[in-house]
């Protein structure tokens, strides 16, 4: 196959981002227009579909923020270098990301997108900075892309957008499965609306209520703190001379909670007697207890095959109770950690302490409600689990054919009419 080479800012637009000054809220209240920073699509997602923060149009004409369309490319250039993904809809962005925007004569957003992920380390040894790396635009002059046919570009990507788009409905269901669990928790274990014996709302049906130091709850069910319902585990550290580059037991921090493992990932090497406690099992409940609380704060389920965990991740061990109900007591705890986080936040991280843990009070039912809700839970946390895998399987799948596609070391399967069979 014939490849043809170019710079990278021959074959796209490149767009600079900007900021409204902080100072004017007329550029900030009420504003529409979503305006992205790294913090929103530091992930494995190919889109991404909203951003934290908002501009206003006023914003937009009186700063150097410039709009990207749905489809363009966007790439952090600045701090956390090379994170890349495609718009969902048209947003604003700041100075630390540019647009990419393909020029069409030569090749599309999607092929753009795929070739950045694949040389995110090619990216990186062409940064700029003494202190930090730092993208700029006489980097896009220094990167160069062999492009295939516009026609093979098209079969390629249309390959792996399959895969990233089954990717991301599995990540939707997840995300419907936990809110339909999590609303449940909410309706039975905070409203008190579990059913009464005759299938009714208990509450408001009139059900019994007693004093206790959360105030009222129903007769029969108790107060514990949720230091008293698990074990929380805190991770080890490791030293230099236990730490392989590539190949031992993968060493879990909070980015291979999130994103599974990467190049980033760093390897217990086993040269020294590390406890048992710390090493993971599927289905283990997993805690982020330290970090930025915006993005690190939150509680996971492991479903990989290997692990050894890294200090500011708790493994819970509930005592006596499901594994199910604990991860969605814990998640339902999630803004009440990040609010703590946030009020002990140092250099931007925050933390929630077994101290924190022991204060933090919550009702338990009885054991016929809560074994009700368990048999609902664990079916759910279940298919949660289940998903998880599958995601991983497509992640692995896509990251093993991105290079090989690529390269045309593997050609696109067509049918006989010249389709991606």
């Amino acid at each position: 196959m014939m490849y043809n080479k170019y710079p990278l800012s021959e074959i796209v637009d490149i767009i600079s981002g900007g900021t409204p000054k902080k100072s004017v809220k007329e550029y900030w209240e009420n504003g529409t227009i979503p305006w992205l920073s790294i913090k929103d699509f530091n992930n494995d997602n190919r889109r991404v579909y909203d951003s934290s923060d908002y501009i206003t149009e006023l914003g937009l004409e009186n700063s150097s923020a410039n709009l990207l369309e749905k489809g363009d490319v966007i790439l952090s250039a600045r701090g956390t270098v090379g994170e890349v993904a495609q718009l969902a809809r048209r947003m604003a962005f700041n100075q630390s990301c540019f647009g990419l925007r393909a020029n069409d004569k030569y090749t599309t957003n999607e092929y753009i997108y795929y070739w950045l992920k694949h040389n995110i380390s090619y990216l990186k040894n062409n940064t700029h900075g003494s202190v930090f790396d730092t993208i700029n635009r006489k980097t896009f002059e220094n990167l160069y892309v062999e492009l295939p046919t516009k026609q093979y570009q098209n079969e390629v990507t249309e390959i792996l957008t399959r895969l990233d788009d089954k990717i991301e409905l599995n990540k939707q269901i997840t995300d419907n499965l936990e809110e339909i669990a999590s609303t449940l928790f909410n309706h039975w274990f905070v409203d008190f609306e579990f059913p009464n014996e005759d299938s009714e709302p208990y509450k408001s049906s009139g059900g019994e209520m007693v004093e206790s130091e959360l105030g009222l709850i129903p007769k029969g069910w108790e107060v514990a703190s949720l230091y008293d319902i698990a074990d929380y585990i805190n991770g080890t550290s490791f030293k230099k001379n236990e730490v392989n580059e590539f190949e031992g037991i993968p060493i879990i921090k909070i980015v291979e909670i999130k994103n599974g493992y990467s190049k980033s990932t760093s390897f217990y090497n086993g040269t020294t007697n590390k406890a048992k406690k710390y090493y993971l099992r599927k289905r283990d409940i997993l805690f982020s207890w330290s970090g930025n609380p915006e993005t690190s704060i939150d509680i996971f389920i492991w479903s990989k095959e290997q692990g050894i965990l890294n200090q500011h991740i708790f493994k819970v061990e509930p005592y006596d109770y499901s594994k199910s109900y604990i991860y969605f007591l814990l998640k339902n705890f999630k803004s009440v950690f990040m609010d703590i986080a946030s009020n002990k936040q140092t250099t931007g991280l925050g933390h929630v302490t077994v101290a924190d843990l022991k204060r933090l009070k919550t009702p338990i039912p009885n054991e016929e409600i809560l074994s009700e809700f368990i048999k609902i839970s664990d079916v759910i946390i279940e298919k949660i689990f289940n998903n998880m895998q599958e995601i991983e399987t497509l992640q692995s799948l896509r990251d093993s054919l991105l290079p090989k596609l690529l390269s045309g070391e593997i050609r696109v399967p067509l049918d006989e009419e010249g389709v991606v069979s």
